[in-house]
């Protein structure tokens, strides 16, 4: 089993998508559990991948097709859990909500940090891209939400982080969540500024200030 997870680390850091599927269905024909491979292989494969990332020495083209690679494999093993009557891949039971601002439909960052949190085990709800506050907060009550994140690539739609902020005061709901800002324009100021709880500076310190958060 020990090589099949040093495969599955393989896949993920040379974004073959081909090999992750055929590690992880011979993973299962052998009677693995599907959490035990995501845990020992793939979340490895994907941890190295933003760890490089940060340090600069992979790029971004190199890190989406990874971060795509890893959502597929993850989205076939919780699958698989399923079938066998298990429950989905979560972590802890925490849903991670996403959702690119209102006036903003780019979304690549938002896909990358989406493959990010399943792979490391979360529940990730997707809004979209161009979201208004309410619908967000809406969703975040519906889905009992424990994380908040949105994207925002323009300078022009930054305030609507600001926005949510307010309107989540203003409803007695700041305490229900987490929030987590991100996007090219968003800075650790910034989140200081409208007082989210996390500035997340790529997809890898998003995961791991998530982490910190919900342990603490």
């Amino acid at each position: 089993m020990s090589d099949l997870f040093a495969q599955a680390a393989k896949s993920i850091l040379e974004s073959d998508q081909d090999l992750a599927m055929e590690t992880a269905k011979r993973f299962l024909e052998g009677g693995g559990n599907p959490l035990e491979i995501i845990s020992r292989g793939f979340v490895p494969g994907i941890s190295e991948v933003g760890e490089k990332f940060g340090r600069g020495t992979l790029f971004l083209p190199e890190l989406i097709m990874s971060a795509e690679t890893m959502m597929s494999v993850t989205d076939f093993l919780s699958q698989a859990m399923i079938e066998k009557g298990g429950a989905a891949v979560e972590r802890g039971g925490a849903n991670i909500l996403v959702a690119t601002v209102k006036g903003d439909v780019h979304d690549i960052g938002k896909g990358i940090a989406m493959a990010m949190f399943k792979a490391n085990g979360y529940n990730v709800i997707d809004l979209g891209r161009d979201i208004d506050v309410e619908d967000i907060i809406e969703a975040a009550v519906k889905h009992d939400a424990k994380v908040i994140g949105t994207s925002a690539l323009l300078t022009t739609t930054m305030n609507e982080q600001k926005k949510l902020e307010e309107t989540l005061k203003k409803n007695n709901l700041r305490k229900r969540f987490i929030t987590l800002v991100a996007g090219a324009p968003v800075t650790q100021r910034w989140a200081s500024r409208i007082g989210a709880d996390i500035y997340a500076e790529n997809a890898h310190a998003g995961v791991t200030s998530v982490a910190e958060k919900l342990a603490g």
